[in-house]
């Protein structure tokens, strides 16, 4: 059966993810004789930790108690306290946060600095969450991380005795995840003050994807299970069509009987998925 195969335009790296990768591969070519850690995984793609293993440029898991060379901080950003620990140990911090999540960050301290209660809405334990709320957390006691309303609830009368409540939002979390959580906080909050910084990428591609899987009997989306933005892609077009998330074309031996009775398959990938992985995908198919 002919298929028609069509990718979305929106797919594989973002321009924040693309410039830590490019950057980090360029801090090592010229400091050929220095060490390149990067203080966790760069981004959530198991093919591309191996292809800068592969340069010379480790991951870390800790920072250690001496250490010396370059200590890249990631496109997920990191907290004061962590980059500080860095110099101590004798390392020179090279910061790649993503542009944009260095916003968030920074809204997340002016909202603390003005005596707001901050509410991150996102997934607590991923890194840039951690990071945002450390970073409002030098100014404020009041921070917390909310996934869904049922979280504030149990604060309720913290929030509403506070009067005003500032709001941001994870880079790579669903407008769906942030509506019912203003309107909740709308309906407590004397002063409500939204900054929806859900990065321009992320919606651009969860909208295009959402187009293309009303007409498409397949959606596969690409990219790392670790990886939030491409864990929220498949949970949204799941809704829509037959939706299958996996890391590689390896993966897509699994799902040979679907494959096989789709004629209308469309592919989109995560901000963190390398433009060959993606290839190798359609190569497959």
């Amino acid at each position: 059966m002919p298929k028609d195969i069509k990718l979305a335009k929106n797919a594989g790296f973002c321009y924040g993810v693309k410039r830590a990768v490019e950057t980090a591969k360029k801090l090592k070519a010229e400091n050929p004789d220095r060490n390149v850690f990067v203080l966790g995984e760069l981004i959530h793609n198991t093919q591309v930790i191996r292809e800068l293993e592969a340069l010379g440029i480790k991951t870390l898991t800790d920072i250690p108690e001496k250490g010396e060379g370059i200590c890249v901080i990631r496109s997920h950003g990191e907290s004061p306290e962590v980059i500080e620990k860095i110099k101590q140990a004798g390392f020179e911090p090279v910061d790649l946060t993503c542009p944009d999540v260095k916003k968030v960050q920074q809204k997340a301290v002016e909202l603390a600095k003005e005596g707001y209660y901050v509410v991150i809405v996102g997934k607590s334990e991923h890194p840039e969450v951690i990071g945002i709320r450390a970073n409002a957390a030098l100014y404020t006691d009041k921070v917390v991380v909310a996934s869904s309303v049922d979280k504030l609830k149990n604060l309720e009368h913290d929030l509403k005795s506070h009067k005003k409540i500032g709001v941001v939002v994870q880079t790579t979390q669903r407008i769906t995840t942030l509506t019912p959580i203003v309107e909740y906080l709308t309906s407590i909050a004397k002063e409500l003050h939204v900054e929806n910084t859900i990065c321009a990428s992320t919606s651009k591609r969860q909208a295009e994807a959402k187009e293309l899987a009303q007409n498409s009997d397949l959606m596969i989306v690409v990219g790392s299970k670790k990886s939030a933005n491409t864990t929220h892609l498949a949970e949204i077009l799941k809704g829509i069509t037959t939706t299958i998330h996996i890391e590689n074309d390896e993966e897509l031996k699994n799902y040979d009987d679907l494959v096989q009775k789709s004629k209308k398959i469309s592919i989109t990938a995560g901000a963190s998925t390398p433009q060959e992985v993606i290839e190798k995908v359609i190569k497959s198919l």
